[in-house]
């Protein structure tokens, strides 16, 4: 088959991927993405079954950085538009003893809420005057411990890490896995002092953009990656490759040899972004050194269960918030439940409900075993008593999906990777390794690092 001749080949047509090519495009570079899947997305995929709407991956995102807005204005696509969640979403709630409990939002509410004991909202007073941690690879959750309390850690971190990575805060390193956290405390001197600064820096018309609001997407997330390679165009994307391999030329260049569903396809290009995950290199990259790699392929990654539920006819109850986490504290058999129905439009039908189930995570990873039927009965179980549904409604739709290597857990290993990363690309010019092995794993980090990669390039 003949060599094709391009400017940039992307590995992985994940979100990432997408928006790299994307970008590239729009600057008028030639560029080819390469998927081992059968579908661009990756692990986006919306899913439309009996009048409900339900995601298999990542059900939302935030607006915490310009660059996602800027890539649903760049886009301008009626079938791709950011859908802001409604102010039902600002409403979190947590599980304590037997019951969700909001958290609190307000002076007021943080006062009187059962969530955290009196001794620690009495020591949150005296936080801004506490001193910075001296510990590079102080975790999470002693950093939550030493400035906020036991109970703050117990009923508000811990979940919250459970909502974002399904892991052990105890074993995530801040200055990784939070990094504007752990900035607050090293530049401000603590977490409502340096909120407090913030909110008084001036801002640009640009920065504004990042309104930290939830968003989806109208229909579901999979319209995004769906409108991006629209945009790329099928004829700059090979799909269900396998076998790919890349390799350094001596004129600088790189080739890229894979096998396609059409038989052997070899590419030489100027430059070749991956956006693959850890566990995916060693065979990608064969020429890079096992000392250098075993840095890299160290990633842990969490198992996750995801289960969507549909209820047609919730009756008289109604749940009005983002969704509800479970501190590992509380020893439920889940991390947390989201209600996508009440936070975005079309989600259920006309009196009926949408909810994501989450199990599993570093924690529990043996529940990846479990049979179906294991997990439907811990879901109809904790529906009536953590939901309180009567027990006369039971759920209409449950679609399991489930995730070995869901989430990167960015503990102590990741200055070891992130160092390792650096020296590949140094060493190897034109080679960039993206995705969610740096630079953070959220929705927002994922766009933000393919526009400064792409930005990179184009430069």
């Amino acid at each position: 088959m003949e060599t094709k001749q391009i400017d940039v080949a992307v590995i992985g047509a994940g979100i990432t991927g997408l928006t790299t090519a994307f970008l590239l495009q729009q600057k008028g570079k030639q560029v080819h993405l390469l998927e081992r899947a059968n579908r661009t997305g990756g692990q986006i995929q919306t899913f439309h079954e009996a009048g409900f709407t339900f995601e298999s991956g990542p059900n939302t995102g935030t607006v915490s950085c310009p660059e996602v807005v800027e890539l649903f204005t760049r886009l301008h696509s009626t079938s791709s538009q950011l859908e802001v969640a409604c102010k039902a979403a600002k409403r979190r709630l947590i599980w304590k003893k037997d019951r969700f409990h909001a958290l609190p939002s307000g002076l007021l509410a943080g006062i009187t809420t059962p969530l955290f004991t009196y001794k620690d909202k009495i020591r949150l007073l005296g936080e801004p005057f506490r001193s910075k941690g001296t510990t590079p690879d102080e975790s999470v959750g002693q950093l939550a411990c030493r400035r906020l309390g036991k109970s703050f850690f117990n009923y508000a971190v811990d979940p919250f890490i459970s909502g974002i990575y399904a892991g052990d805060p105890m074993k995530l390193v801040t200055r990784y896995a939070l990094p504007k956290l752990y900035n607050l405390e090293q530049n401000y001197g603590g977490f409502i002092r340096g909120s407090i600064a913030k909110m008084k820096e001036p801002k640009t018309t640009r920065d504004r953009l990042a309104t930290k609001e939830i968003f989806s997407v109208t229909g579901g997330l999979e319209n995004l990656t769906i409108a991006l390679a629209g945009q790329i165009g099928s004829e700059h994307i090979s799909l269900s490759v396998s076998n790919t391999v890349l390799q350094p030329l001596a004129d600088g260049r790189w080739q890229i040899s894979c096998m396609t569903p059409q038989g052997e396809q070899t590419f030489l290009a100027s430059k070749v972004v991956t956006t693959v995950g850890a566990y995916c290199l060693p065979k990608l990259i064969p020429f890079v050194p096992s000392e250098l790699m075993d840095k890299i392929t160290n990633l842990r990654y969490a198992p996750v269960i995801q289960a969507s539920v549909g209820i047609r006819d919730t009756g008289a109850l109604h749940l009005n918030a983002f969704g509800g986490l479970i501190p590992s504290i509380e020893q439920k058999p889940i991390l947390g439940i989201l209600f996508p129905s009440s936070c975005f439009s079309s989600r259920a039908p006309h009196g009926g409900a949408l909810f994501s189930f989450f199990m599993g995570g570093v924690r529990h990873p043996e529940m990846m075993e479990w049979t179906d039927d294991e997990i439907r009965n811990v879901i109809v179980t904790h529906l009536h008593s953590m939901l309180r549904f009567p027990s006369n409604i039971s759920p209409d739709l449950i679609r399991i999906f489930r995730h070995s290597r869901a989430i990167p857990q960015y503990g102590q290993s990741s200055g070891e990777r992130f160092e390792a990363i650096s020296r590949i690309e140094n060493q190897y010019p034109g080679l960039i390794l993206a995705g969610n092995i740096r630079n953070g794993i959220s929705l927002a980090d994922r766009i933000r690092q393919a526009s400064l990669v792409a930005e990179t390039m184009i430069g």
